[in-house]
């Protein structure tokens, strides 16, 4: 069994590379090409990597996932915060709703029922950062689209599980539960400072081995253990394993004087981690759920588009951010994968007349947005300016200057 997961991951770290080249000379983000390539070798295609198999792979997307996280709360420095104020929180707020009440309305003049219409839409506010911050980093963009995106990002997490939380307990009391409405909109509360909290406590417990230890060897395993940690423990409690640990990276960059490398360290792991992620993501895409959403999928896949458009650049104007973030910021959260999937089974579990319709369509979503959100994200942040042209490799000599001429 064991040599038979090492074939797999050796086909699917083969598999990345020659995809995730594939997708460069196409001019398409790394990402794009390693989600193709897990596709097509995945069930829905080849097969080369049975259905069974995937299951073996769950540890890795939850390694990938925890240093995604620690990218992400890396970049949320109280420095930038302090100069730009209560703007991104406000993005993230009203990109979120926007998508909400968007798809709740379409799907309610479309005819829905009220219930089902307010539990789908409440998902449509989830963004995934994966594919967002390999983009960023594959680009190095730079800029305040790119600084307001990583921010929203980071907040959005939070923002979608509390919309969650309040949009199920409309719907539970429309069908006559008796579960306290109350604690259903507590206990997404209750989880975002359960693990804020724990993350920001492991912050401070990540500096006291960095005393002792400087070389990068060393300290590469310190940031590999506390993220496993961080991981195992929001398993253990139930928590958003992406908030604990956004929040210790954040706490880690904004108190460790002269450790703002520490982050950086990660990258030394992080490749074939971030590729094997992307491919087994793209091996897990089903594309049997495409014929199956009928109207209700193509009112949430679009409308949820242009909720996340229209309300960050209304965000945007709200927190007089610049004119590019206004423009350009939208199109960048399209991504969508382990939160919402992870909401819908929520969902599923709570609402189990229509839990398989709105789990369809939030996989028929995941496997669209997946695949033209990191294109379209590189295009935005490529029209804002912040993704500056590759030098070409073969580069024209100049023709040496004509010597003068001697009388």
């Amino acid at each position: 069994m064991e040599n038979n997961v090492l074939l797999y991951l050796g086909i699917i770290l083969f598999c990345g590379l020659l995809f995730g080249r594939l997708a460069k000379l196409c001019k398409l983000p790394n990402v794009t090409g390693y989600l193709v390539g897990g596709l097509l070798i995945g069930p829905s295609f080849l097969n080369l990597i049975p259905s069974g198999t995937l299951q073996n792979f769950d540890i890795i997307s939850d390694v990938a996932l925890g240093f995604i996280a620690f990218a992400v709360g890396s970049e949320f420095k109280f420095s930038y915060l302090k100069k730009v104020g209560v703007g991104p929180l406000i993005i993230a707020v009203c990109e979120a709703f926007g998508a909400i009440l968007l798809v709740f309305g379409g799907l309610l003049l479309a005819g829905f029922p009220m219930d089902f219409s307010i539990v789908l839409a409440s998902i449509a506010a989830a963004t995934a950062p994966a594919a967002t911050i390999m983009v960023v980093r594959q680009y190095k963009a730079k800029g305040p689209v790119t600084d307001t995106l990583l921010t929203v990002v980071a907040l959005d997490d939070a923002v979608a599980l509390m919309g969650f939380g309040i949009a199920v307990a409309i719907a539970q009391a429309m069908n006559g539960a008796s579960t306290s409405i109350m604690m259903t909109i507590l206990d997404p509360l209750i989880e975002i400072v359960g693990a804020l909290g724990i993350g920001v406590v492991l912050g401070f417990l990540f500096l006291l081995p960095m005393r002792f230890f400087k070389k990068d060897g060393n300290r590469l395993i310190i940031v590999c253990g506390f993220i496993f940690l961080g991981v195992a423990i929001a398993d253990w409690l139930g928590l958003s394993s992406l908030l604990l640990i956004m929040a210790m990276g954040a706490t880690l960059i904004n108190v460790a004087k002269g450790n703002n490398t520490i982050p950086k360290v990660a990258d030394f792991v992080t490749p074939p981690i971030f590729l094997m992620f992307f491919v087994i993501s793209g091996a897990e895409l089903d594309i049997s759920v495409l014929p199956t959403i009928g109207l209700v999928g193509v009112i949430y896949v679009v409308l949820r588009v242009a909720g996340k458009c229209g309300g960050a650049a209304l965000g945007s104007v709200i927190a007089k951010s610049p004119p590019a973030v206004k423009k350009y910021l939208g199109p960048t959260l399209l991504p969508q994968a382990g939160v919402a999937i992870g909401l819908s089974l929520l969902a599923t579990q709570m609402f189990p007349d229509y839990g398989g319709q709105i789990r369809a369509v939030i996989l028929c979503g995941t496997f669209i947005y997946e695949l033209i959100g990191p294109a379209i994200t590189k295009l935005s942040l490529k029209a804002a300016g912040e993704i500056k042209a590759q030098p070409s490799k073969h580069k024209h000599k100049s023709p040496p200057a004509e010597l003068p001429v001697q009388k």
